[in-house]
């Protein structure tokens, strides 16, 4: 796929790498290509960050046909330019995209289009260990009349955002509330589709759990109310009385590709590693009876979240006496080591440009 590449006049200048936040700060261009029903991808560019102009009937605002993904650039020591495992982000958009309805784009030509994207950004990786380049393809639906269809006509595009560090003061626990009214999804719908629907769904549970002092929301399933699902906008894994757990993915949870990883390494390094249905029930009784030894969870923002509190019915239970685990800390520094170029990259997952 040819690229046209528009060099912004006004290059701007990143901020202090530890005052960079997350998602505040953007580069100076921005990848896009429109698509038209028969007639597919067209027009892919790189262009200056800037507005886009956006009919009022344009479909994404009235129906959600919209999805994105999240994942990172990452500076070595040596200078260079990293991605880890960008093909599962591209294949999981494409899972995505057809759920929603929304077409689907060639993997080698996503990677392309990324890779390139990133190299016109790579002033823009920060430097220091722990901070990356933050990168957000999305799509959305733009057909320019109402009436609920797949849409016809659609626009994709990628932009990016130096991001510090996401521990700039430590692996400090989180508190956890376990969420017993709202849900999150349910199998048959969209929760394994990373689209915006599922996290303005999520938002007035969060904002619940933060007035009370928690830092995120643990789902439970959509049908009995029974069953763990995610935390917040990550994935999540116990360790009950030495077995490792993780829910499964039974069509309403996000398939993480930071749990992927994690899985992949933990049985590695010779864990036993459960994807398995787990109740309430029974994370209720390994926390009352102290069985429940560490709990985390797992994304592309944080890698991993130690959980150091979980509270279910108003009632908070310690995990770890607050701690960071031992496993937590292992995936830590093994997936972070792998993301940076400190550690060899057995498994073949790192893209180096």
């Amino acid at each position: 796929m040819e690229i046209t590449i528009t060099k912004t006049t006004t290059p701007k200048t990143m901020p202090p790498e530890d005052k960079l936040g997350f998602g505040k700060v953007f580069s100076d261009h921005m990848f896009i290509m429109e698509y038209e029903h028969g007639k597919g991808w067209q027009n892919a560019r790189i262009v200056p960050f800037g507005r886009i102009d956006l009919h009022p009937a344009s479909t994404v605002l009235h129906y959600g046909a919209e999805i994105f993904e999240g994942l990172k650039a990452y500076r070595r020591a040596d200078g260079g330019v990293q991605l880890f495992r960008p093909m599962e982000n591209i294949r999981r958009m494409n899972r995505s995209a057809e759920r929603m309805c929304l077409p689907l784009i060639d993997e080698q030509e996503a990677l392309d289009i990324l890779t390139t994207f990133v190299k016109m950004e790579e002033k823009w990786v920060p430097h220091s260990f722990g901070t990356s380049l933050y990168l957000r393809p999305f799509m959305f639906g733009n057909d320019e009349s109402l009436g609920v269809h797949m849409p016809h006509h659609a626009t994709f595009m990628i932009i990016a955002s130096p991001s510090g560090s996401y521990y700039a003061e430590g692996i400090n626990p989180v508190g956890i509330m376990i969420e017993s009214e709202d849900v999150r999804a349910v199998r048959g719908g969209t929760g394994f589709a990373k689209c915006g629907g599922n996290y303005a769904a999520s938002t007035r549970a969060g904002e619940r759990a933060n007035q009370k002092g928690y830092s995120q929301v643990l789902w439970l399933d959509g049908v009995e109310r029974k069953y763990i699902e995610e935390v917040g906008a990550m994935n999540v894994m116990f360790k009950i009385n030495g077995e490792i757990i993780t829910p499964a993915l039974t069509g309403s949870i996000l398939p993480g590709i930071t749990r992927m990883s994690c899985i992949e390494v933990l049985r590695d390094m010779g864990y036993e590693v459960s994807e398995r249905l787990l109740s309430i029930d029974e994370l209720t009784d390994a926390m009352k009876n102290g069985t429940l030894e560490e709990a985390w969870g797992c994304g592309t923002a944080a890698v991993v979240s130690p959980i150091g509190r979980l509270c279910y019915q108003d009632v908070e239970y310690p995990v770890n006496n607050g701690k960071i685990g031992e496993i937590t800390q292992k995936l830590y520094d093994t997936l972070t080591g792998i993301q940076w170029g400190k550690i060899e990259d057995k498994y073949n997952w790192i893209v180096r440009l």
